[in-house]
């Protein structure tokens, strides 16, 4: 019998990846599935990008290139930092890899030793503890409250600092709950973690996707002390509607980038030529595109928050950014329907995609039970009619 390696214990599917391939899976049986789950923009990838692709085929841009990225793209991003956030990044504080789900792990990997412990506020993307866990790691969760917009106070995270604690996850705007630091607050957590020599680990990818006039910061840009202290992860997937072209990228000391990049050249190694130069385009091209989007999502937003807030038993946070909501629905706990008993967050997601046709994440695997979590990032039409389903659903519950 093959024995599989420990580390593999209790590591499961990604939750957002196997309810979108279920969903998907009903839907090519005929099904009327409405998704509220999947994690990626509705909206192509705009032309010029496609283009510059186009044309990287037609050069010939398509072998090998350096592992950490081509230096075009380097000074890209480099230029973004330096016009979005006021950081300087030289080329050799830049690694570009194949998504941002990819600089995470080489990151975790580069940094952690057995026991090394990761503070992580919750709700969290649910990769984080298990990418933690699979370098060697030991996720020390801190949960927040709605109440508290969930955000994780500079005390709570003081309190959980331990001998051990060797990085810290600030993921703002966040997934799942739309969360957003403000400047004063990142200030503040990071003056608590340069303090204790804890690693600043900022993931910004839902950056540029803010509503009513916010405007995310970075943590790295609150002191250049902050700078030296964090590795800052991005990438072009929610931003641009790149998800497939598999580009994000990270800035921070070189030591750690260095050794981000000697991992990526024992696994990957470069990331996609085509989708590097479609990516110089993205980050240094018209952004137009983005303006509109951003509008749109801002609708949906609106649309399903006061949707949802009119069903008995829901309650649904207001996110400042991101395209999701995570929705309370510890008031449907306890109910039954068809004979099964709403236990928790799995058994209403199960609920609505085999009873309502609706797929949605359950809030368990991002640290909250009570909680599942919707994407707008869908036409306003499924929008509306997903929830309306819900309602339905919810309203049948005995």
């Amino acid at each position: 019998m093959i024995r599989l390696s420990g580390r593999l214990s209790g590591l499961e599917e990604s939750a957002t990846l196997a309810i979108t391939a279920k969903a998907k899976a009903l839907a090519a049986e005929g099904r009327d599935i409405i998704g509220l789950g999947a994690g990626e923009p509705d909206f192509d990838t705009p032309e010029n990008i496609k283009n510059a692709a186009i044309k990287a085929i037609r050069d010939g841009q398509t072998k090998y290139t350096p592992v950490g990225g081509i230096n075009e793209l380097k000074d890209a991003v480099a230029g973004k930092f330096k016009r979005d956030n006021n950081l300087a990044y030289s080329r050799d504080e830049i690694i570009v890899s194949c998504g941002g789900k990819h600089s995470i792990y080489n990151l975790f990997q580069a940094i952690l030793d057995p026991g090394d412990e990761v503070v992580i506020p919750s709700p969290y993307w649910l990769s984080y503890p298990v990418m933690a866990a699979l370098g060697g790691g030991v996720p020390r969760i801190i949960p927040t409250e709605e109440s508290a917009g969930f955000k994780m106070s500079v005390e709570a995270f003081r309190e959980n600092i331990t001998p051990r604690t060797k990085a810290v996850v600030i993921n703002s705007p966040s997934n799942p709950t739309g969360a957003a630091y403000t400047f004063e607050e990142l200030k503040r957590l990071a003056q608590a973690a340069l303090e204790n020599n804890v690693l600043i680990i900022s993931d910004e990818i839902y950056e540029k996707l803010t509503y009513d006039g916010f405007k995310a910061s970075s943590i790295a840009s609150t002191s250049e002390e902050a700078r030296r202290n964090s590795v800052v992860l991005n990438g072009v997937s929610k931003t641009y509607s790149m998800t497939g072209w598999r580009i994000g990228y990270a800035a921070g000391p070189k030591e750690i980038v260095k050794a981000m990049t000697s991992i990526q050249s024992q696994s990957t190694s470069n990331p996609t030529s085509i989708s590097q130069w479609a990516a110089v385009e993205a980050i240094s091209g018209p952004q137009d595109s983005l303006a509109v989007m951003v509008g749109e999502f801002e609708k949906r937003r609106n649309a399903m928050v006061e949707a949802l807030n009119s069903i008995e038993g829901v309650s649904a946070f207001k996110p400042l950014g991101a395209f999701y909501v995570f929705a309370n629905i510890s008031g449907l706990l306890g109910g039954r329907s068809k004979g099964r008993e709403i236990k928790g967050s799995a058994d209403f997601a199960a609920c609505l995609l085999d009873e309502a046709g609706v797929a949605v994440v359950p809030g368990g695997p991002f640290g909250d039970d009570r909680y599942i979590r919707l994407s707008y990032a869908t036409s306003m039409k499924n929008v509306v009619e997903g929830v309306r389903r819900i309602r339905e659903a919810a309203g049948r519950l005995g």
